[in-house]
Order: structure tokens, then C-alpha cells, then sequence
């Protein structure tokens, strides 16, 4: 098989080694080494100021480390489409359609222009928004536009995708259906690593969790474990409610 033939390499795993991020002399994020293997939902919590949205942030790559290092198993090429995505607890959308928002996405990305129009349809219906695709992007409730920031990310279709508290200050019934597509995305292959406040979610949306403090990966463990048994003094306080969210 050719080199032309063969299937790209997968981005993950991703490795931090000694990530450190300051800001002022002080370390926002401070000397984290973990690696995000493909598969598993990784869900990261911790109290108010711990670094959660710092350190999804530094994965992404729209922050850099101070020192340290972050390191895709194939690294994204520049001027290439990229394969992973994030979303934010506050969705970022043009003055254009839901639909047109998908398609600009698609046109950066790009995606051939003879496919744009149908790839964005199906990415709204697997968000169940195909009767919202005309409608002004930026008039939609909060879930309706956070699913179609899901949708334009799903669009694309991601190795990994990032999410920044995606329900934040969303009713029960938008959280839901956030929380549907979210488990759907994972069931098409992408890998999810999410920051949430939310406990429960945490246990319906993950695998693994990540437990940082100060800036300061203190554990990692599975789900049932991590709530059941949690290794650190400062992972059982902030169960109990005893650390600021």
C-alpha cells in the first residue's frame, strides 16, 4: 500500500508532559502529565478556579503552555482541516442561518462545496433541529443553539471534541437533549472530553474522571470509583461540598 493509499494516523492519544499555564507568576494550571487515550469519556471536575477551562483550552490548542509539553500522536498539519473540535458553555454563531452557520464551518474546513449543503442538513437532523435550519442562528433558545454548535461540530466529523460546560444555565429538558447528542457523538466513534459542574452528568456522561485542584491533577479514576472511593482528601471535600464550586 502506498503512503497516498494508507488511512491517516489517529490523533490520539494525546500527551501532556509537565503542562504548566501562568498568568501574572501565578500557575493557572500546574506541571499536569496525563495522556487522553481514544474510547473512553473523559469528564473533568474540580472546585471554582481549579483550571477545568484552562486546561481544555491548552488541549485544544488555542492556549499555549508556559512549559511543558502537548503532543497528538499525529500531529495536526498547518492549513489542514482540523480533526478536533470544541464547544463552548456559550455558543459562538454568525448572523446567518443555523443551517448557513453549519456550511461556513464546512466551507472553512474545506469540505467540497457540492457537499456542504447536504453534510449540514444531516448534521442538523442527528441534533433533531431539521425545521430550525432556516431560522436565524442567533434567535434560538440556549439549547437550540447549543445543539447547533454541536451540529457544526459533528458536521465536521471530529476525532475529538472538547466541551466547555455545555449546560450551563440550561433548563432540564435542554440538557437532555445536549446530553442525547453528546452520547450519540460518542456512539459514532468521537472521542469526548468534557468539563462539566454538573455530578450528575459526570456519571452519566463518563468513563474516566479527572480531578483537578489548584491547577493540579490530584486524580484520575474511573467513574464508579472516583464516586465511590476518592483517593484525595480534597476529591472527598469536594464531593461533600465542602470546596467553592
Amino acid at each position: 500500500m502506498t503512503s497516498a493509499m494508507r488511512a491517516p494516523r489517529s490523533l490520539l492519544p494525546l500527551r501532556l508532559e509537565d503542562v504548566v499555564f501562568a498568568v501574572g507568576g501565578r500557575r493557572v494550571i500546574d506541571a499536569v502529565s496525563v495522556t487522553l487515550e481514544a474510547g473512553s469519556r473523559t469528564v473533568i471536575v474540580g472546585p471554582n478556579g481549579a483550571g477545568k477551562s484552562v486546561l481544555l483550552r491548552l488541549c485544544h490548542g488555542l492556549l499555549q503552555p508556559t512549559s511543558g509539553t502537548i503532543a497528538w500522536n499525529a500531529p495536526e498539519l498547518p492549513g489542514a482541516p482540523r480533526r478536533q473540535a470544541m464547544v463552548f458553555q456559550r455558543p459562538v454563531l454568525l448572523r446567518r442561518s443555523a443551517l448557513a452557520n453549519i456550511a461556513y464551518a464546512l466551507a472553512v474546513a474545506r469540505a467540497p462545496a457540492s457537499q456542504r449543503k447536504t453534510r449540514a442538513r444531516e448534521a442538523l437532523h442527528k441534533v433533531g433541529l431539521d425545521a430550525l435550519g432556516a431560522h436565524p442562528a442567533r434567535v434560538l433558545s440556549g439549547g437550540e443553539q447549543q445543539r447547533v454548535a454541536l451540529a457544526r461540530a459533528w458536521a465536521l466529523n471530529p476525532e475529538v471534541l472538547f466541551l466547555d460546560e455545555p449546560t450551563a444555565n440550561l433548563d432540564p429538558g435542554a440538557t437532555h437533549e445536549i446530553e442525547r447528542v453528546v452520547g450519540a457523538m460518542h456512539a459514532a466513534g468521537t472521542k469526548i472530553v468534557m468539563v462539566t459542574h454538573n455530578l450528575g452528568q459526570a456519571r452519566r456522561l463518563g468513563d474516566e474522571i479527572l480531578f483537578l485542584h489548584q491547577g493540579c491533577l490530584l486524580e484520575r479514576a474511573s467513574v464508579d470509583r472516583f464516586f465511590r472511593q476518592p483517593a484525595s482528601a480534597e476529591a472527598a471535600q469536594f464531593l461533600e461540598g465542602e470546596l467553592p464550586w
